[in-house]
């Protein structure tokens, strides 16, 4: 990417090719989340979103450069994200409503960026994962996980709720396991997190996150990146969907024929009739 990307200092971003990796790296606290880190994990979401084909609609920058299709957060050290930075917790006591509400939103604008993020998001979890951390793996479309990962909506344990997280966890595992998760607010293991969905796989260790996650975006780079990337808004779609059925069956028969008819639905009829690899599974493509 020929852009300059924006400088943090307690997370970092690399890209390579068409793959962004944000790092959270403020290991001496376990990556909890204060105020700073919230914000430079924000920036770098909403960078890599403008630099998307999802965003963009092509594969290629001016200068040739690959635009975003895959963005992997990840984290230094021994824990994913401890959840909220304890101080920040401990200051809320002393502020305003108004002032509290402020804090909130800028947690769910880091939640919702990362949830409606345009490119396919894969997180590698070690540790724990704890409230907000919890609430990052809930945004996310592929989790691994290793073995000794625990997952937990720990907030009851301080007496508040998961609310600011609560609509990306229910969405990821349903009414029932996000009840029970925030009731019982304890830690689940990686295999019980798989079984409810809060991960997609679990890696032998954290060595084989690199693998693991390469196969899924090999896996990925198959997939017409527009496709990828509609295929979210339209999950988010039926998601909030708040008119008739019938009207609802409607809006999918219009949304069907505007794809076929994309630049990128007609290479892949034609790619598929020609019996040669569409033009976004060649790292040489056009866009």
């Amino acid at each position: 990417m020929s852009d300059t990307i924006p400088e943090c200092s307690m997370c970092r971003l690399d890209v390579d090719g068409p793959t962004a990796i944000i790092t959270l790296d403020r290991v001496e606290a376990y990556n909890a989340l204060n105020i700073q880190l919230i914000s430079e994990i924000t920036e770098l979401l909403d960078w890599t979103a403008k630099r998307s084909v999802g965003t963009t609609g092509l594969l290629r920058d001016s200068s040739g450069s690959e635009f975003l299709r895959v963005l992997i957060l990840r984290s230094a050290g021994k824990h994913f994200c401890a959840g909220a930075d304890i101080n920040m917790m401990r200051d809320a006591g002393s502020k305003t409503p108004e002032e509290n509400r402020i804090d909130s939103a800028r947690l769910d604008r880091l939640f919702h960026s990362l949830w409606a993020h345009p490119c396919f998001t894969i997180g590698c979890v070690q540790g724990v994962a704890l409230g907000g951390g919890a609430g990052l793996v809930s945004c996310l479309d592929h989790v691994i996980a290793e073995p000794n990962t625990r997952i937990a909506l720990s907030e009851a344990k301080l007496g508040i709720l998961p609310a600011v997280i609560g609509p990306y966890v229910y969405r990821k595992v349903g009414s029932a396991e996000f009840r029970r998760l925030s009731m019982l607010a304890s830690r689940v293991g990686a295999e019980e997190a798989l079984r409810i969905g809060l991960v997609s796989s679990i890696a032998d260790s954290t060595d084989d996150f690199d693998s693991v996650s390469g196969a899924v975006i090999e896996d990925l780079m198959s997939s017409g990146p527009m496709a990828v990337t509609e295929a979210k808004r339209l999950a988010e779609k039926l998601d909030t969907w708040a008119e008739s059925f019938e009207e609802l069956r409607q809006w999918t028969l219009d949304k069907t024929s505007e794809m076929r008819g994309s630049r990128e639905g007609q290479e892949g009829l034609s790619s598929f009739l020609e019996r040669r690899p569409p033009d976004w599974a060649s790292r040489d493509g056009e866009g």
